[in-house]
Formats: structure tokens, sequence, C-alpha cells
């Protein structure tokens, strides 16, 4: 009696016994039971393979989670919408905080300003011009108000007719943006836009990333 009286509504599925019939659903007890016999029939055999999938998910995500444990306490400027790479450019330069400017100077004995940049990009496998000047024909140019971290900013100082100083963004905050750069009084620091001098002699920003 109960599977005739399925049979008018069998073009509805208003039960699982329904389903089941129609075969639209699977029971779990089915599913439950071959679960359940696999593993008898390969425990003498599973104890390797079981053994063997922890130890390798677990050391691949240690490595993951021990490669970006070294990097995030070093990173100055961080936020969501910064990539990876960018971040570690950061980085990169900003290990280099103090070190004195030295014309030509492309290590921690000294860097000129686009020795700083050249270097840091460099050990990322981008190869920059070697002089501000030139590096300031690469890329695109950006506005300062939609500058970003990783962009280059280049100026003119006083006296010169042609740009002859860069620096790589790594803060933009309103309509301040802060800069990593080699200067001839101060070696590596951090300046930003809004200090008078940088103010008036910036010239453009520039997207090589």
């Amino acid at each position: 009696m109960l599977f005739l009286a399925c049979k008018p509504t069998a073009t509805i599925v208003t039960s699982k016994e329904v389903a089941v019939k129609k075969g639209l659903y699977s029971e779990p007890k089915p599913l439950t039971t071959a679960e359940t016999k696999t593993p008898e029939k390969k425990k003498k055999h599973t104890n390797t393979v079981v053994a063997s999938k922890p130890v390798v998910t677990t050391s691949t995500l240690a490595k993951k989670v021990n490669i970006e444990n070294q990097n995030e306490p070093d990173i100055i400027v961080d936020d969501e919408n910064t990539s990876y790479l960018v971040r570690q450019l950061i980085n990169t330069a900003s290990e280099n905080l103090g070190v004195t400017y030295r014309g030509g100077g492309t290590s921690k004995d000294g860097f000129d300003c686009s020795g700083l940049i050249y270097t840091t990009f460099k050990k990322f496998d981008i190869t920059l011009p070697r002089s501000s000047h030139q590096m300031a024909t690469v890329g695109t140019k950006i506005d300062l108000k939609s500058a970003q971290k990783g962009d280059l900013i280049f100026f003119i100082n006083r006296g010169q007719r042609r740009i002859n100083h860069v620096g790589m963004v790594v803060e933009v905050t309103n309509e301040e943006v802060k800069f990593i750069h080699s200067s001839t009084q101060s070696g590596v620091i951090i300046s930003s836009t809004k200090e008078p001098y940088y103010n008036k002699t910036f010239v453009q920003i520039n997207r090589v990333l």
C-alpha cells in the first residue's frame, strides 16, 4: 500500500524515501557501510598511508607559517591592499635604514639614492636602470594622489635641471606620501612630501610593478 501510495505523487519529491526511489538521493547507510568496510580491508596497508599524509601536510604548512612569521615583524607598513612583493621590497629597503650615503654605493658600506632602489629591486630579480634620471623613464607616471606603496618617487634637487633623486613610496595617508631614500646628509631615511624641501623639489611618481 505504501509503495502504491507514492505513485500518484511520483513527480513531486516530498521525502527522502521518494528521493531514494527516484535515484535523487543516496541514503547515509550505504555510504557509512562502505566507509566502514574500506578501512577494515586497508588496515593492513593503511598505517603507512595515513601516517604519511599528516607528516607531509604538517611540514608543508609549518614551512609556510615560518616564512610568513620571519618577514611580518620586519615590515614597517602593511595592509591587506599591499601585495606580498611590495611588502618585501619595503622590508628589504628598510633593513638599510641608518646606512650612510655614498656616491655610487650599492651596499651597506653606503648607498646613493639610485643605488638603494636599484639594489632593493635587484634582490627580487627586477633590474632597473642604474641612475635616478634613467629610472624616471621606466613604468607609468602616476598622479601624486594615486600613489601606492612600491611606486618610485622622483625629485630635482636645487640647482639641477633634470631628475637626480629617487626614493620608494612606503606609505600613503590622505595627501601625504612617505618614501624611503638615501639622502646626502642623513643616509637612508624615510621622508615625507609634506616636508618643505621635498614638497618643492617633487617631480613625479612612476609605477614600475
